[in-house]
């Protein structure tokens, strides 16, 4: 790998490791699951990689592949703060496993990716590769639960990223050839085997060419409006609430909110419906992967990229051309955004027998729209994958 050489020429000796995590794709549950909701995904055969070998001073010292200037930090003086570069995800590993566990050793490594940036959920996927590193060379063996919870408090309570547990969850839960339904309420899941009875099954992704940040898209505005709405719901139904930051629609019954959607603002209302559609569109494509029913589940995944535009509102022009090409090309079970739906990625569920016409035919609609982003824009074929493997699972 790419990594290990840059490694080896950085520090002149061999890397003791190289971690590894998937990234993962979400065809139904998008949206939802900091409100508790429930998903389906898959962790892919492409994801990131860290090189990486022991600092006894407690120094962590990282380069990455993908961008300029190596980021510094000790175990035990991370900034108070988020800096702005690309390390900051690192950071806030570092200061979550350092509130549950103590830390003695530091770390040197070499960060690779191994698709382009945006949608995938290279932020989870980088977050729990390091970890995993820099847990081992202090001798802590974390659990899934434990490794899903750091990850995320890395992300949300340092990055100030108001995400959920999917991407955590999928990246470390998922088996390949099975399909992760998660509930986020207690994250209890289940992984549905592959039915015999289905038809074959590959994963395109198609990136617009434009990498995008959660940190600085409307990520975190959606996520308010989802809780204002969850909270309104609970006053005008005469339901105990408690503070703004715990409310989710997860505790407000379907019934409540269509007895009172028409008193929300409309934008709270269009979110609500996009969790109450979102949630019963997963239940349903749980059941058809169930049954082996690849048409059922695509169609839901569609039906749920369409609820993502019109009632989640996501979606740039970029994405949305993709979106539609997807939809009017022959081969493709099913698709939407991938990720949180601000630039990005699109992925589908395909039948490999038309990957060429696809890639062929998505890629000259794409292009004939966006001819700046030829270079730029990149269509890749992926298989499930397993999640991470801890300590738990490794026996």
């Amino acid at each position: 790998m790419k990594c290990q050489e840059v490694f080896e020429n950085l520090y002149r000796r061999e890397a003791e490791d190289v971690a590894f995590c998937p990234y993962r794709v979400c065809p139904m549950g998008a949206h939802s699951d900091h409100q508790f909701g429930k998903v389906t995904g898959l962790a892919i055969d492409k994801g990131v990689s860290i090189a990486y070998g022991p600092k006894k001073n407690g120094v962590v010292e990282l380069s990455s592949l993908q961008f300029p200037k190596r980021a510094q930090w000790h175990i035990r003086q991370v900034e108070e703060r988020p800096v702005g570069d690309w390390a900051d995800y690192l950071r806030g590993a570092t200061w979550a496993l350092a509130k549950h566990h103590t830390l003695n050793v530091g770390i040197c490594g070499v960060v690779e990716g191994t698709l382009p940036i945006g949608g995938l959920s290279s932020s989870a996927a980088v977050i729990i590769s390091f970890l995993y590193a820099l847990s081992r060379l202090n001798g802590i063996r974390l659990t899934s639960r434990e490794m899903i919870r750091i990850a995320l408090e890395a992300e949300r309570d340092y990055v100030g990223v108001s995400v959920g547990t999917l991407d955590q969850s999928c990246e470390v839960l998922s088996r390949a050839g099975h399909l992760l339904y998660l509930d986020t309420l207690d994250g209890s899941f289940e992984r549905i085997p592959q039915s015999p009875n289905m038809k074959p099954y590959e994963i395109a992704v198609f990136f617009s060419g434009i990498e995008r940040n959660l940190a600085g898209s409307k990520f975190n505005m959606r996520v308010d409006e989802l809780k204002s709405a969850a909270y309104a719901l609970m006053a005008y139904a005469g339901m105990e609430y408690g503070k703004f930051s715990e409310a989710r629609l997860r505790s407000v019954p379907r019934d409540v909110f269509e007895s009172f959607k028409d008193r929300l603002p409309e934008p709270w209302r269009r979110r609500a419906t996009h969790y109450y559609t979102e949630f019963q569109r997963v239940e349903e494509g749980a059941e058809a992967w169930r049954r082996g029913d690849l048409d059922t589940y695509g169609r839901l995944c569609f039906e749920s990229g369409d609820s993502s535009i019109r009632n989640y509102e996501t979606g740039s022009p970029e994405l949305k051309t993709l979106y539609d090409l997807m939809r009017q090309t022959d081969g493709i079970y099913g698709g939407r955004f991938s990720g949180a739906g601000f630039k990005g990625c699109c992925m589908a569920l395909i039948d490999p027998a038309f990957r060429e016409s696809i890639a062929e035919t998505v890629t000259r609609g794409y292009l004939a729209a966006f001819p700046e982003l030829e270079g730029k824009y990149s269509v890749h074929f992926c298989h499930s994958a397993d999640g991470l493997i801890l300590e738990e699972e490794e026996a």
